[in-house]
């Protein structure tokens, strides 16, 4: 199973729109996903459709609940979520002072039955507290969504200096499957200028898919359903199609 994180600290990246749309496109290839929502605005959980999830995540964090315990069908072909709650906005307090606590949700995921699922996503929250470090703990691989804007670039050298730390401190396997250019206007010059900057910085760790800008993907979270449903024809399900076939391209490498 592969273990991906999804995260940047920037809000408005796309991190969200990428998690469930590309865990939507992975199961219409008939991989099995299992989302896990770590961000306390409940985006990804909502956007599932799941309602009133109680504390989801936060009790395997907090009470000691069991991860699996928690684990919610979706409408989706073959993803599974495990749902937020606001409950996670007292994660860090709760937390504070708590011998190992930044390897809880690693722990957590030893619970999970070997072979049920092809791959493991997380929805990290837009911080870098104690949440989005477990997540980086948990994983071994990280994918960095980037809005196609210069001040997008500037947080993007933080985040890669944290994944660094955490892999010489906590996790050593940890390392970067992608950099995922989003919300791409391609009329501007200015984000066809930015795309380029990430390719001459980072080479092969950007995709070659970008996501671009669509109202329909704007549009299809208030509607609960990813964009394979919402709009199957429309530009955002082309490229988290086109994304999803890169990604699993990865596996051979495996």
């Amino acid at each position: 199973m592969r273990r991906i994180a999804i995260t940047n600290q920037k809000g408005g990246s796309g991190k969200t729109t990428t998690v469930v749309n590309l865990a939507a496109t992975l199961g219409e290839r008939q991989r099995r996903v299992l989302v896990i929502d770590l961000d306390p605005q409940c985006s990804a959980t909502s956007w599932f459709g799941i309602k009133n999830p109680d504390k989801g995540i936060f009790r395997a964090f907090v009470e000691n609940g069991n991860v699996l315990e928690i684990i919610s069908q979706t409408n989706v072909p073959n993803v599974e979520v495990v749902p937020a709650s606001p409950w996670l906005v007292g994660a860090d307090k709760a937390l504070a002072g708590e011998v190992g606590a930044e390897t809880i949700l690693r722990r957590q995921l030893q619970s999970l039955p070997h072979g049920r699922w092809d791959y493991l996503m997380i929805d990290c929250p837009p911080a870098l507290g104690i949440l989005t470090i477990n997540a980086l703990v948990a994983v071994t691989e990280v994918l960095v969504p980037v809005e196609a804007h210069v001040l997008a670039l500037e947080g993007l050298a933080q985040l890669l200096q944290t994944i660094e730390v955490v892999k010489e401190r906590l996790n050593p396997e940890l390392k970067i499957c992608g950099i995922l250019a989003c919300r791409v206007d391609g009329r501007t010059r200015h984000a066809q200028e930015v795309v380029e900057h990430l390719r001459s910085r980072f080479g092969n760790l950007v995709y070659k898919t970008v996501i671009r800008e669509n109202v329909r993907l704007a549009e299809c979270p208030s509607f609960g359903k990813p964009i394979t449903q919402y709009d199957l024809r429309s530009y955002g399900a082309q490229d988290y199609r086109a994304l999803a076939a890169e990604v699993i391209r990865q596996e051979r490498g495996r």
